[in-house]
């Protein structure tokens, strides 16, 4: 959406507000599975390999239709659902011996203020979560369309005014603590 906002020098109605906030909360997903293994030289470069690909395609067809790619993004997002829940019924069903004691990682306890005895389990629970709203989140925008407001954004009032970027930087840090 940003970059088709930079293209056609249009309003993006406030869309850029939650696609960031999902594209960090993707963010700490990869950096919570990162702490528990790091892949090697021939994996990355597979990886950034398929990046490659996938992101020229998806921009280009993002130009096209907002619509199709935010669908598409909802459906990625429901295997990811399915996915994190077959990991949770193998690792409930002993089928998981390795993740059975392993520890949730303190970037994960931090992000989501999890318990200092939280275990990897946990982990997945709030992963799940997460790829669930983002599901939710693409089909609505792919719904509403590219020109509609952004039905995520919350609304301010004349008594009430965003927090001041100083403000804002404070709760963050705040939060991280």
């Amino acid at each position: 959406q940003f970059l088709c906002f930079e293209g056609t020098m249009k309003r993006d109605h406030g869309w850029i507000h939650t696609l960031l906030s999902e594209a960090e909360n993707e963010r700490m997903h990869l950096l919570t599975f990162l702490e528990l293994r790091q892949p090697g030289y021939i994996f990355r470069g597979f990886v950034l390999l398929g990046q490659g690909v996938f992101f020229n395609a998806f921009f280009l067809t993002y130009i096209l239709s907002p619509q199709i790619c935010h669908r598409f993004v909802g459906f990625l997002e429901e295997e990811a659902v399915i996915t994190y829940t077959r990991c949770i019924e193998n690792l409930d069903a002993g089928k998981l011996p390795a993740w059975r004691n392993l520890p949730a990682p303190q970037i994960a306890k931090n992000y989501w203020k999890l318990s200092n005895d939280a275990m990897i389990r946990d982990v997945l629970l709030v992963i799940r979560a997460d790829e669930a709203t983002h599901r939710q989140v693409n089909h609505k925008l792919a719904d509403v369309g590219p020109n509609a407001p952004n039905p995520f954004l919350i609304q301010t009032t004349e008594t009430q005014t965003p927090p001041s970027l100083n403000e804002q930087q404070e709760i963050n840090t705040a939060n991280k603590n």
